[in-house]
Order: C-alpha cells, then structure tokens, then sequence
C-alpha cells in the first residue's frame, strides 16, 4: 500500500527528482537484465550484452526489441515444453521454471501470460489512486475476469488500495445494475464503452446510482467528449495504458494532460518497425521493459502508437508523460505479392540521411497497385530523388514513385506506410 495514502500523491516516488530517478535506472537496468539472462529466451536475445554496461537508457536503446510476433513465434514453438516461450521465471510442475506461478492467463493469439506472487504485482494501485480511489471504497470491476488478466490487474490494486472489489465481469448489464443499486459502489473499473451502457440503461429503467462518483476506464480509446459525459452525470473518470504483458503502464491525473509513465517501468517510443528511438514529441510504437524479475521483458513493443509529452506533469509528477494511445504501429501492406513492412521504411531513412519523416502511400486497386514514398527532406541535393527510388527498389523489390517534400509537411501521426486501396 502507499506510504502517503491521505496525501495527494501514492508514495514519495512519483516526484522525486531526475537524478534520483536516473540514478535508481542505473541499479535497477543491470538487475533487469541479469533476470533477462536467467531464462532461455533472454539469453538467446541477450547473448552479447554485458547487464553491468547497461546502466542509462541510450545503453537500454541498443538492445533488441522483441514484438508480440517474435513471442508468440516463440510460444508456439516450445508449447509441448514451455508455454511462456522462454520467457518467464516462473511455472508449475510440468513447466522449467525457477518460482511458481500464482496464475496463467490466456489471450488472443492464444498467447499466455504468468502471474507472481506479491501484492499489486501489475501495479495498477498508482492509477487507481490517481483517478480518486481510497482505502474503505467499493470498487465494481467490469473488466473480464475470463481467460485474460484485466479483471485481475485492477483487482490486485485495489486490494493493495484497501477497496473491496465486486467481481462484475463483463456483461450481463440489467444484473449488474441491480448489484450496483444494491451495494451503491463509490467507483467502477472497467471499459469506458461499457461504463457509458451502465448509465444509459440505468437511466432508462430509473436506477439511481448516487455514490458512483470516480472511474478508472482502459482496454479502449477514452475521448474527452465521452469524459465530458461522463461528467455531466456525476462521474469523474480517469484511463490507464495497459496491456496483458506489460500491466499498468501509465495513468491519467487530474491535470488531464498526458499521461505519467508508471514507476516500475521504462517507456521508449520508436520508429515504426525497428527500435531506434524517437525525440519527444514524435509519434512512434511504445516499447516498454518493465522492471520485473518474475517475467523479464526487455524492451517489449507494444505495437501501440503514442509519444512522449515534453515537461512534466502539472500535479507535480515528474516522470515521462505520453499523449496514451494514439493506434497501432503494425502498418505492414502486401503489395503485388510482396509483404511492405516499415521497418524497410526505416532502412531506406538510414540509407539516405538527408530525409526526415516519410511515408509510403500504397493506392489503386488490388493488382493494379501503386506506391508513393513521400519523404521530408530541408535541402535536395542533386540525384537524391533518383537514389532513393533505387534503395526502395533494393529494399522491398518493388517499383515506386518517390517525391520529396518540405521538412515538416507531413502529419506527426506514426503512421509509416498508408494503405488507401479499396478491397471491394
């Protein structure tokens, strides 16, 4: 539980200073990556890698990045022996593995997920207690508690909170509602789309919820206008970043700008497709390592885009700031029976310094397609047009157009190639 539970913050952590945090990175990265090297999977990917090296974040920027794709790869193919792929320090009877599971979780792909022991151990107390959560409040949890984490994530911190936590699920609206009625919750957790279903229905069969005032949504895009409408019927939510790999991974404030990067984990934000990091302000995938012995993951890719807000939070937080999510990074496009990834994108970018953002417009009609690479570039020096069209020829083996346009013209969006065709 927190240290400063009746104060504004969750513990002294969240607004320590920059050297303090950078020199707590500096012992914890190491650490990290002795765990990594204790399991199969890490100490094939970090074969060469020195953990004492490893001590800043440009050290962590030259290690691998492993996506969803490669763990899945990696599960499907050591199933009969290890589920988790090599990845996790823990397991049960029949599974390699240092310490026991408490729990396994499934999700799409399928993909399994291990579970530790300890208190809060995807550290979703810090969000909740962000977004109005206290000891002594009843908490009505409408994430699934059905194969996948999330129910559990929230669950774990509002125990470590002192709430008590009813076990909605998902579903099963008009039921719900008579729980809620019932037991009057002072706060709900769950999707932001269901949350919204909660209240029209109750709206509509005249069920009054006088003591739902706060919420913590996630799992699905939060817009202002539906906080906003939230507010108007006395709700005050607030959303977290989360995945079923990673856990909490940053939470909304009350300043309602960003939001602030947890304190048990590192956030980067990278080129599409590759694992160069990005200045801030820039939109690129968001690659996580979360500071966790149990289930190692260095530099993990989301696949989510988002990017980093310059300057720390106005409620005095001071770690890294996100803008949330903000889509995926996975843009991969088959073109005349050639599988377009970004990271060729990027390669061609390395090739041919001179060039900023760009993107890679595929449009007309399936067999009959086209490609365009619109690329920035501040100065065109003579033949770089010609260059670059060679390098994408080399890179992809298909034809494309290339333009160069002025530094600064195309959006700030992540997005690294864009399909327009029509499928129909």
């Amino acid at each position: 539980m927190s240290d400063t539970a009746n104060t504004e913050f969750f513990d002294t952590l969240e607004t320590r200073p920059a050297a303090e945090r950078n020199a707590a990175l500096a012992l914890a990265l190491p650490a990290q990556l002795r765990a990594a090297r204790a399991v199969p999977a890490g100490a094939a990917l970090l074969a060469d890698v020195a953990p004492d090296a490893v001590t800043t974040r440009a050290a962590l920027a030259t290690l691998p990045v492993t996506r969803k794709p490669e763990l899945l790869a990696r599960q499907q193919a050591s199933r009969a022996g290890d589920v988790f792929g090599g990845f996790s320090a823990l397991g049960w009877r029949h599974q390699p593995a240092l310490r026991p599971a408490r729990r396994v979780y499934q999700s799409p792909g399928p993909i399994y997920e291990p579970e530790g022991p300890g208190a809060d151990y995807w550290r979703s107390a810090r969000a909740l207690f962000a977004a109005g959560l206290r000891a002594g409040d009843l908490v009505h949890n409408s994430f699934s508690y059905h194969l996948t984490p999330g129910a559990w994530i929230m669950e774990a911190g509002a125990h470590a909170l002192g709430c008590t936590v009813f076990p909605g699920g998902v579903g099963n609206t008009e039921l719900q509602l008579q729980a809620m009625e019932h037991l009057r919750p002072d706060a709900y957790v769950g999707t932001p789309s269901f949350l919204r279903i909660l209240l029209e229905k109750a709206a509509e069969i005249g069920v009054a919820l006088p003591t739902l005032r706060k919420a913590l949504v996630s799992g699905e895009a939060f817009p202002p206008s539906l906080r906003d409408w939230l507010l108007e019927r006395g709700v005050a939510g607030y959303q977290a970043y989360a995945t079923a790999e990673a856990g909490v991974i940053a939470y909304e404030t009350a300043a309602r700008e960003g939001l602030v990067v947890d304190e048990g984990v590192v956030v980067e934000i990278v080129r599409p497709g590759t694992g160069d990091p990005l200045p801030d302000g820039e939109v690129g995938e968001l690659v996580v390592t979360v500071l966790n012995a149990d289930y190692p993951m260095v530099r993990f890719g989301t696949g989510d885009l988002s990017a980093v807000l310059v300057g720390p939070c106005p409620t005095g937080r001071t770690n890294t700031r996100i803008k949330g999510w903000m889509g995926r990074a996975d843009q991969t496009a088959k073109v005349r029976g050639m599988f377009v990834h970004p990271s060729q994108v990027a390669e061609v970018l390395k090739r041919h310094p001179e060039l900023g953002r760009a993107r890679l417009v595929v449009e007309g009609e399936m067999a009959n397609d086209r490609m365009t690479l619109h690329a920035e570039c501040a100065a065109v020096p003579e033949g770089l047009q010609a260059a670059v069209t060679g390098s994408v020829r080399d890179i992809t083996k298909l034809r494309c157009e290339v333009q160069l346009v002025a530094a600064g013209s195309l959006p700030n969006d992540g997005k690294v190639i864009d399909d327009t065709r029509r499928y129909t």
